[in-house]
């Protein structure tokens, strides 16, 4: 079991960010940062006033009943989170893809709109533009995509997404869930 990314999916289902998390913890954002990814272990009571605040139970996150694999996800699976202060909407279109190697998102940006900065990683991005344009700064790089064009990269930089366009662009982004 993936402890982990299990907790990062239950945070992200709460709609909290790891700041959030780390206050009605009392545990810094670096540290839920550092679990979620797996660099760390907490105490046992550390461990279960997270599970409080995510609303679960010790038995059921532990839990693993013999799951059938879905396959199919509709709308009513998807998460839906946007962030107002950067003008950007994310869809996730697999619920539980926290917990496996891609996770597939609809990214929406306002104009001026800009998604968060991702450190390096080992992970994979591709997108697909479904409209718009937008702007992908690795390093200190800049590349352009329109309405119809693919983007590939590995994020071993520092890389951001912004719209580059005037008024909302959307992608289709599948990222690979590995870190450094």
């Amino acid at each position: 079991m993936n402890i982990g990314n299990k907790l990062k999916n239950l945070r992200i289902q709460k709609n909290l960010t790891q700041e959030e998390l780390g206050e009605r913890t009392d545990l810094s954002k670096g540290y839920i940062s550092q679990l979620e990814r797996n660099l760390s272990s907490p105490s046992m009571e550390t461990f279960f006033s997270i599970l409080e605040v995510l609303g679960v139970s010790p038995k059921a996150f532990f839990d693993e009943k013999e799951q059938i694999q879905q396959v199919v996800y509709t709308e009513d699976d998807h998460t839906v989170y946007y962030e107002e202060d950067k003008g950007y909407e994310i869809n996730w279109l697999v619920s539980d893809s926290n917990e496996k190697d891609m996770e597939p998102i609809i990214l929406s940006l306002d104009k001026n709109g800009e998604y968060k900065e991702f450190e390096p990683s080992l992970s994979d991005t591709f997108a697909y533009v479904l409209k718009g344009r937008v702007c992908v700064e690795i390093g200190g790089d800049k590349y352009y995509a329109s309405t119809g064009e693919s983007i590939y990269y590995q994020a071993l930089k520092k890389h951001q997404i912004k719209n580059d366009f005037d008024g909302t662009s959307q992608l289709l982004l599948v990222a690979t869930n590995s870190y450094l």
